[in-house]
Order: structure tokens, then C-alpha cells, then sequence
């Protein structure tokens, strides 16, 4: 947003020609989700502290981790707040990767909010039922990787994938296949996090290390 009000100032002083490199923004965007966390963190926590909205630890978990039990929970308020209020200060929004990156966060982030939500209201580790929360993924994967087919965003071919530390070597995914590949990532990665949290660990510290 500051890229596409600033920028085109450069012309009339300097200092607005910063808004144009990446890792000044990068930089300046770590800045705003640091601070945002820094900032609404504490008042955030104090006062799920004092509504009693805790977390409940899942009794086929370690024993050793019952002493988490009521650590506030909904937390993730404030990495989602992190995450995308810098991203809409300093990204370029004329980016389609941005605005899908935005947009399936926002939208995780939602279903999220739901599964705490039912957690607090029943109070019980169980939260939103799996296969609910699992449809939801996977509609919103369905729809993602619909959108990817119809409309490219790159010169190569949306079933042809990139594969980790190989620059010109692409994985080929079955066409018919395309679709529900994208469903299957995406669920699998919302969940990668989900499985484990208050079994071994929570959410904030399982995310920091992903």
C-alpha cells in the first residue's frame, strides 16, 4: 500500500526511491510486525488471562505438559495481525502472489479463529470437529488450485512445480490431478502445525520453528 502512494514520489525527493527494493521493505515490514507484536501482545494475552480463555491440553499428550494447561489461547490473533497488516503496509499489492498469499492466510486464519472460538465456548481441546475444519481446508484448496489452472500466474504451465534446491529441474503433476494437489498441500500444511499443537507444543513455538 505505502509502495503504491510513496513511490511514485521519488521523483520529487530521493528518500521515496527506497520503496522500490524489496529488502528495504522486507526490512521495514519485519520493523511492523515486530513492533504490532511487541505492542498488542501483552494487553492481547492480559486479557484472555482475565476472561479465563486458556488452552487445554490434550490428555493423550505427555503429562509433563498438563502444567501448560490455561496458557492463553486465540494467540493467534496476534501473529495473524503481524503477518498481514505489514504485508498490506509494505507489499506491493499489484502482486497476484501477494494477494493469494493474503487472501489463503486471511482465510486459514478465519477457520482458526472459529476452532478457538468453539474451544473457549465448550471448553475443551476438541475445538471446531475435524471433518468440518477439514472440508473447510480443503474447499479452500479446492478453490486455489481452480484458480491457479484458470488463470497462470506464470509463463510455465500451473501443473509444472518448482522442487527445493533444483533451478531448472520441475515437477510435472498430472493435469486432472492439478486440483486436488494443490487441496492436498495446502490442508496438509495447515495441519502440519495443527496435529501437534498442545500434544507437543503449542502454536506459537511449533510456528517459529516452521
Amino acid at each position: 500500500m505505502l509502495y503504491e502512494f510513496l513511490f511514485p514520489l521519488a521523483d520529487r525527493h530521493i528518500v521515496f526511491n527506497l520503496f522500490q527494493y524489496i529488502t528495504f521493505r522486507a526490512g521495514m515490514a519485519m520493523v511492523t510486525a515486530l513492533l504490532i507484536a511487541f505492542f498488542t501482545g501483552p494487553p492481547i494475552l492480559a486479557w484472555l488471562r482475565g476472561k479465563g480463555i486458556g488452552q487445554v491440553i490434550r490428555l493423550d499428550g505427555p503429562h509433563a505438559h498438563l502444567s501448560k494447561a490455561g496458557t492463553p489461547t486465540m494467540g493467534g490473533l496476534i501473529i495473524l495481525a503481524s503477518v498481514l497488516i505489514p504485508t498490506l503496509l509494505w507489499a506491493r499489492l499489484d502482486d497476484a502472489y501477494v494477494l493469494i498469499a493474503l487472501g489463503v492466510t486471511a482465510a486459514l486464519g478465519a477457520l482458526g479463529f472459529a476452532d478457538d472460538y468453539l474451544k473457549v465456548v465448550q471448553r475443551e481441546s476438541r475445538g471446531l470437529v475435524a471433518r468440518y475444519k477439514l472440508v473447510g481446508q480443503i474447499a479452500l484448496g479446492l478453490l486455489l488450485g481452480f484458480l491457479l489452472w484458470k488463470y497462470p500466474l506464470s509463463a510455465y504451465p500451473a501443473n509444472h512445480t518448482s522442487l527445493p534446491f533444483f533451478k531448472d529441474l520441475r515437477l510435472v503433476v498430472w493435469a486432472p490431478f492439478f486440483i486436488p494437489f494443490v487441496a492436498l498441500v495446502l490442508s496438509g500444511s495447515a495441519n502440519a502445525v495443527n496435529l501437534t499443537d498442545g500434544l507437543d507444543g503449542l502454536a506459537a513455538g511449533l510456528s517459529a520453528i516452521a
